[in-house]
């Protein structure tokens, strides 16, 4: 191994504020990585491939959680409704439909993210805030009794602009609690603000993030 995932797992870990949970971002990244990290006491991964996903869950200890952290087609929901521990960018009431019906074939419940579009890039996939609050209002999502929408996520702009970034957490901040006091009051399971990745998880800290999402800094350069 010629990248130390210990020391660099340390690092991250150091700087999070007890409360703060570590999704490490193990895609692209061999299985002997991410056992380095289990080994160092990290159970949270996130992967975004249904096909490389599946290799390593059959190959790694059976107490890791697994995040899918990409963008989701409902035809993959399939594959990885068996053993998925979270799913973290549900961009549309379509997706999460189909992983209720999936997660009920497999006898489970799923816990789900939903992802808000708030960055200016068009690449970035999610709800804006006003059709989140039209899909919440519109009720369908209480009758999926095997889902569990555990909180927001989303990804900030890719800038250098520290305060375009911080302005896009907190504003995604304040849209969970806006959505908590509406709908989720009685919800203890909604309670995840999932933003910030290698570049800004310092920012998400500050912004009331609960969740974060760290691959390069952890595992080093993609192995593709």
């Amino acid at each position: 191994m010629n990248f130390n995932v210990k020391e660099h797992l340390k690092k991250v870990k150091d700087k999070l504020p007890v409360g703060v949970k570590l999704v490490a971002v193990s895609k692209y990244h061999p299985t002997e990585y991410i056992k380095e990290a289990y080994d160092e006491g990290q159970r949270l991964f996130g992967e975004s491939h249904e096909q490389e996903i599946r290799q390593k869950v059959e190959a790694l200890p059976k107490d890791i959680e697994w995040h899918f952290i990409g963008h989701l087609q409902t035809n993959k929901v399939k594959y990885i409704a068996p053993y998925i521990s979270m799913i973290d960018a549900v961009d549309s009431l379509k997706l999460l439909k189909e992983i209720n019906k999936q997660a009920q074939k497999n006898n489970r419940v799923i816990k789900v993210l939903i992802e808000l579009h708030i960055a200016e890039e068009e690449t970035k996939y999610g709800f804006s805030l006003e059709d989140c609050r039209a899909m919440l209002a519109s009720g369908e999502w209480r009758e999926l009794k095997n889902v569990a929408i555990c909180g927001l996520m989303m990804m900030a702009s890719n800038v250098d602009d520290t305060e375009t970034i911080r302005r896009e957490m907190l504003m995604a901040a304040d849209f969970f609690d806006e959505i908590k006091a509406e709908y989720f009051a009685d919800d203890d399971h909604f309670c995840e603000r999932s933003w910030g990745m290698s570049h800004d998880y310092g920012i998400a800290v500050e912004c009331r993030a609960t969740m974060v999402r760290v691959g390069t800094t952890i595992f080093g350069p993609r192995v593709y």
